[in-house]
């Protein structure tokens, strides 16, 4: 069988191979499934069965479609895709309609352990009663985990009376211990509808100050790194070289220690910005204890650690200009300032216009300076505990997927995340909309 031609060839080839590894994967997630409960298989087993039915499959498939050996050097960048893409994304799609949580994790709670005192096949005998050992009423139907050593069994309990309790499977072994399993299921669309719900305390006020942030940075980052690369491009200018170095210091230091660092200067009783702002007279602003001045803090913050960027990005489109340009305009008596407005901005525009929209996508989900700097604080009022004054999208999601009222929330974490993606998409299709990023050069 020839090779198909272009774009259909690859496609096949990309579908053949996905199709290998995806079969192979689900067996392998199927056999352990089946083999587990009876030989307590480690989680790794998945991985070496998958690999002895896909080496054999390859072949097979190999010699049905000989020209798909090719791209058999594809496969270890697909099987890294699907587990380090792929996966979380379908996880977090699949999470975000459930209600997975730590309290609800799906793992036996060891608190309700009780011992097995006599077993015949599905009934069970417990030291305790089982509504009292196992913490349930009603029982029947709640999920177990019965074990031994070296075994273990998850069921879902029957009936429970007393001590006794029926599973709806026998143990293939003599239990000795069972416990509740703190399971979790699909809610449909429940995290959504809290999202929204709280949407005036939560959902509002967070995307707001996530477009003023990012919009906000990109803006003053690119303003200021404009008017450094002007000033830094001009050929005769003394030291321009050493001006360069000293202005990209901020950001070639690791951005962790520098927010660190800039902690420690805007501190309220102790910084050193306050303790100058006193020396002339000023109050101390409180940079991080108030909502409305910490949001300055950041953009500030921001704009330390993402001039050198726009600076260099700036200095890097100019040197593509040619000074024939400039020479003509001055034999034209053009003045400086019409030189810049007729020739260094219109052609500054086309190289700077995707370098903002990456920056501008890059601080909408700037999550480390958010948490090293203000930890999405401070509290303000008529906010929810994990969405506060300078949380932004992504850390709002962080917060609700670690921390939620002293237990993980993960489902809706992820359901925030979902949100977040869509909101991301609508913004990069106005964005490419309006710029005409993607519109087609004939």
């Amino acid at each position: 069988m020839k090779h198909p031609p272009g774009l259909k060839g690859f496609l096949s080839a990309l579908g053949l191979l996905l199709g290998l590894l995806l079969v192979s994967t689900g067996i392998g997630l199927f056999a352990y499934l089946l083999l587990e409960p009876y030989l307590d298989l480690p989680g790794w087993t998945i991985l070496l069965m998958a690999l002895g039915l896909l080496v054999p499959a390859a072949l097979a498939v190999g010699r049905l479609f000989p020209w798909l050996s090719d791209w058999y050097y594809f496969l270890p960048a697909l099987a890294f895709l699907l587990v380090f893409t792929l996966y979380p994304v379908g996880l977090t799609v699949y999470l975000a309609f459930t209600d997975y949580s730590g309290a609800r994790s799906g793992f036996p709670d060891r608190s309700t352990e009780t011992a097995v005192v006599e077993q015949e096949g599905q009934r069970l005998l417990l030291e305790e009663p089982v509504e009292e050992a196992l913490r349930c009423d009603p029982c029947a139907g709640e999920p177990v985990e019965v074990y031994a050593e070296g075994h273990r069994l998850r069921a879902r309990i029957l009936e429970a009376e007393g001590q006794e309790l029926l599973l709806d499977r026998a143990p293939p072994f003599q239990a000795e211990f069972v416990a509740k399993v703190n399971a979790f299921g699909f809610v449909g669309l429940r995290n959504f509808a809290f999202i929204l719900s709280q949407a005036s305390q939560a959902l509002f006020p967070v995307f707001v100050w996530n477009v003023v942030f990012a919009t906000g940075t990109v803006l003053l980052n690119a303003l200021l790194g404009l008017i450094l690369g002007l000033l830094l491009n001009n050929k005769g200018l003394k030291l321009r070289n050493f001006y360069r170095t000293v202005l990209i210091v901020s950001w070639a230091l690791p951005g962790v220690i520098t927010v660190q660092v800039w902690v420690a200067l805007l501190n309220y009783n102790f910084g050193a910005i306050n303790r100058l702002l006193g020396v002339l007279g000023i109050y101390p602003i409180p940079w991080l204890t108030d909502p409305d001045w910490a949001k300055v803090a950041i953009l500030l913050v921001n704009l330390w650690l993402g001039f050198p960027y726009m600076m260099t990005a700036t200095l890097g489109a100019l040197s593509t200009i040619p000074d024939e340009l400039y020479e003509a305009a001055k034999v034209d008596g053009a003045t400086p300032w019409q030189t810049l407005l007729g020739i260094t901005l219109p052609l500054l525009e086309k190289p700077m216009v995707p370098i903002l929209l990456s920056s501008f996508a890059f601080n909408f989900n700037n999550f480390y300076i958010i948490y090293l700097l203000t930890g999405g604080g401070p509290a303000q009022e008529g906010r929810l505990a994990t969405a506060q004054a300078t949380d932004i999208l992504i850390s709002w999601a962080f917060k609700t997927a670690f921390s939620a009222e002293g237990q993980s929330a993960y489902g809706l974490g992820a359901a925030i995340s979902l949100l977040i993606f869509a909101i991301t998409v609508a913004i990069s299709l106005v964005n490419f909309r309006v710029t005409g990023a993607l519109r087609e050069v004939r």
